[in-house]
């Protein structure tokens, strides 16, 4: 075992060893699968961050009500009257100034964006007085609250970003009606910073949607209240509602979008993954090639089929980890962090998030990279384990 454990070492380092005189071919197929590395990273980042910004930090003690059979907030409908019963249902946290639930309107306006200046599709929110005090995370960071009754919005930092024409102080006008912008606010989860919020009274006749809403979004006395408050709205006759917890919902609206990147991630990648395993491959079989005589000479040694074999692979999952490295910190660099607006397929409207490089995804690179390099070196190892030693030392 020792002697066998030596011949590996030994094999392995001559192999390393002499990688500076293939210099060449050994850079195209580290820079090949720090392509690979580097393109999966970016576009599962964008997954990433996108899933981020729909996901529910903290507890998940917020429920969303909508009209039963809806699947988003823009094919639902609610009338006052179910508003009311819905803010008397059991589970439903209280505050002295009433019941922590905020009846909301979802519509979509046209802004210009800043990069481009052309239409992006943003969400027009109307709210209810509880609608900071439901979502718990919703700050002020400039300006202030818009008043009720007034045409006054706040924006999320991510609409700020993307679009132009909504710092405060500015207005922005959809039909016939103007509204000033009066604050910016973080907070939401991460999706309601990608949203304007206003007066849902307001709103109402601005749209003409007369007495009616479209959501109703409530705080729950724990997250543990949430089936007690789904079976006593679901079981009431008065009512046909589905209810969902915040993170569910959000969840549901991201899927898809999520969905698609990531297969479209996996494509784009396993092609130039393909790619690159034919350069390992061919810088394997190559180094193999010019060393025949030296490995011809070790078998004649003693040396075994297997350290052959093993310090061949070694050298490819070096090459390959080293790609793989330089790929994984040039995604990082260039993407984490990056902020970015995209279409929500679920309800049209832009979603604004950053670019989320996670530890566990660069893992994933990594061993990616790893598995390109130990195939690409698989053959090559086998058939320099395989090379006839007399007819090796004979043409060399």
């Amino acid at each position: 075992m020792i002697n066998w454990l030596s011949q590996v070492a030994s094999v392995t380092f001559f192999n390393l060893r002499t990688i500076p005189q293939r210099k060449g071919a050994a850079i195209t197929a580290a820079v090949g699968i720090a392509g690979v590395v580097a393109v999966f990273v970016g576009v599962f980042s964008i997954a990433e961050g996108f899933r981020a910004a729909m996901t529910v930090a903290g507890p998940d003690d917020v429920a969303i009500v909508l009209r039963s059979g809806s699947d988003s907030e823009m094919t639902s409908g609610l009338s006052r009257e179910e508003v009311r019963l819905i803010a008397d249902a059991p589970g439903l946290a209280r505050a002295p100034e009433g019941p922590l639930a905020s009846a909301e309107l979802f519509v979509i306006i046209n802004l210009p964006k800043r990069s481009t200046g052309t239409d992006a599709n943003v969400p027009l929110r109307g709210v209810e007085k509880a609608a900071a005090a439901v979502r718990g995370d919703i700050r002020i960071v400039e300006g202030r609250m818009f008043e009720p009754g007034r045409n006054e919005v706040i924006v999320g930092t991510g609409a700020v970003r993307a679009c132009s024409g909504l710092d405060p102080g500015q207005a922005i006008r959809v039909g016939q009606t103007e509204w000033k912008v009066v604050g910016i606010f973080s907070g939401g989860s991460g999706a309601a910073e990608s949203e304007i919020w206003t007066d849902a009274a307001v709103l109402q006749p601005a749209f003409h949607r007369g007495d009616s809403f479209q959501s109703v979004y409530a705080r729950l006395t724990s997250p543990q209240a949430f089936q007690e408050f789904k079976d006593a709205l679901t079981t009431n006759p008065r009512l046909k509602v589905k209810v969902l917890r915040q993170a569910e919902y959000l969840a549901e609206q991201s899927s898809m979008l999520t969905g698609f990147i990531k297969g479209f991630g996996v494509i784009i990648a396993s092609l130039m993954a393909l790619g690159a395993l034919f350069g390992a491959l061919n810088t394997m079989y190559s180094a193999v090639a010019a060393r025949t005589h030296e490995i011809a000479t070790l078998r004649a040694l003693g040396f075994g089929a297997s350290p052959i074999i093993l310090s061949v692979m070694v050298e490819s999952l070096a090459l390959a980890l080293v790609g793989g490295a330089v790929g994984a910190a040039t995604a990082y660099t260039a993407f984490d962090g990056f902020q970015a607006a995209t279409i929500n397929w679920q309800t049209f409207s832009q979603v604004a998030f950053a670019f989320t490089v996670t530890p566990r995804l660069l893992t994933y690179a990594v061993t990616w990279a790893a598995a390109i390099g130990l195939l690409g070196g698989l053959f090559p190892a086998l058939r320099a384990a395989r090379l006839p030693v007399a007819a090796a030392l004979r043409d060399s």
